[in-house]
C-alpha cells in the first residue's frame, strides 16, 4: 500500500518535471526569437567606393534593443549599393554609410552633392611627409608674388605665403581611397574635395606659385583670417610707410613793420656862455 502510493507520487513528480521543462523550453525559444532582429553585416572589409553584392554581406541575429538606425534586414536590398565610407568585417551596413541609390562605383560615388574633386601634385614635403591620408583635413598655402610686385631688383621683398583654403577633405592619395590605414604614404598626388569656387581658386594658386598642405585636426572646424607672411613681417620689421604726396609750398611769412614814431615834443631854451651858445631841452 505504502509502496504503491510512493510510486504514484514519484510518477506525478516526474510528469510535472517534464511538463515544466517543456513549457520552459518553449518560453525560452519564444523569448529568444523575439529579442533578436536580422541585420546585414559585412563578411569582409569593404573599401570606400566599392559596390556591394550578396557575396560581401550576410545576415546575423542582432539584439533588438541595440539595432542601429538604418540597418538592413535583407541582403537583396543592398545589391548594387556603393559604400561611401569603408566598412570593416562584421560591421552592420547602414544607410548613412552608403551612396544614394543609382550611384555607380568609384571615387565619384563618395563626393558630396555640390562638391568637386581636384588633384594636386605633391612631394614628401608638400604632402606633410605622407601623413595627409584619405579622410584627413588640410589647409592649402600658396607662396607667390604679392600683387603689384615687379620683376626687377628687390622684388623678393614682395614674396608672400598665404592660406587660401581651409579645412579641405582629402579624398584620396594617389589611387588609394581607403580611410582605415593610418600608416603614412609618400605619394606624388593628392585628391581634395572642394566647392566649385574653391576649385577655381586652387587651380589659380598652383599656376601662380608653390602649394603646401598643412595638416589640421579632424575635429577642429575653426577658421582664421590671416594677412599672409612676407619677407618684411618674417623678420619683425615695421611695414614700409607708403610715399606721401609732396608737401605744399610754404606760404611766405608776412613781416609786420612798426611805423616810426615822431619824436616827442620838448621845451628848449637858448644858453649863451661867453662867445658860444647852445640849446638845452627838457
Amino acid at each position: 500500500m505504502k509502496s504503491s502510493r510512493a510510486l504514484i507520487m514519484l510518477a506525478i513528480a516526474i510528469l510535472a518535471g517534464l511538463a515544466a521543462v517543456v513549457f520552459a523550453s518553449r518560453w525560452l525559444v519564444h523569448t529568444s526569437s523575439s529579442a533578436v532582429t536580422p541585420v546585414a553585416v559585412a563578411i569582409d572589409d569593404i573599401n570606400l567606393g566599392q559596390p556591394i553584392n550578396t557575396n560581401l554581406v550576410r545576415i546575423v541575429n542582432w539584439p533588438t534593443s541595440s539595432v542601429p538606425p538604418g540597418a538592413f534586414a535583407d541582403t537583396k536590398a543592398l545589391e548594387g549599393r556603393v559604400v561611401r565610407t569603408s566598412l570593416t568585417r562584421g560591421e552592420p551596413v547602414l544607410e548613412s554609410r552608403l551612396s544614394p541609390i543609382g550611384t555607380k562605383g568609384g571615387l565619384s560615388a563618395v563626393i558630396n552633392k555640390g562638391d568637386r574633386a581636384i588633384t594636386v601634385r605633391v612631394n614628401d614635403v608638400i604632402g606633410v611627409a605622407g601623413f595627409a591620408l584619405p579622410g584627413n583635413y588640410v589647409d592649402v598655402i600658396v607662396n607667390t608674388q604679392a600683387p603689384g610686385s615687379g620683376s626687377g631688383s628687390g622684388s623678393d621683398q614682395h614674396s608672400i605665403s598665404k592660406i587660401v583654403l581651409e579645412k579641405i577633405l582629402v579624398l584620396a592619395v594617389a589611387q588609394q581611397v581607403s580611410r582605415d590605414d593610418t600608416q603614412p604614404k609618400v605619394v606624388n598626388a593628392v585628391t581634395l574635395e572642394v566647392t566649385p569656387d574653391q576649385a577655381e581658386k586652387l587651380d589659380l594658386a598652383r599656376s601662380v606659385g608653390t602649394l603646401s598642405l598643412v595638416l589640421r585636426s579632424q575635429v577642429d572646424g575653426e577658421t582664421f583670417k590671416t594677412a599672409g607672411a612676407t619677407k618684411t613681417t618674417l623678420f619683425g620689421a615695421a611695414a614700409p610707410v607708403p610715399a606721401s604726396a609732396p608737401a605744399a609750398a610754404a606760404k611766405p611769412t608776412r613781416v609786420h613793420y612798426a611805423a616810426a614814431r615822431a619824436p616827442a615834443k620838448r621845451d628848449c631854451v637858448g644858453v649863451l656862455s661867453g662867445i658860444s651858445g647852445g640849446m638845452e631841452c627838457f
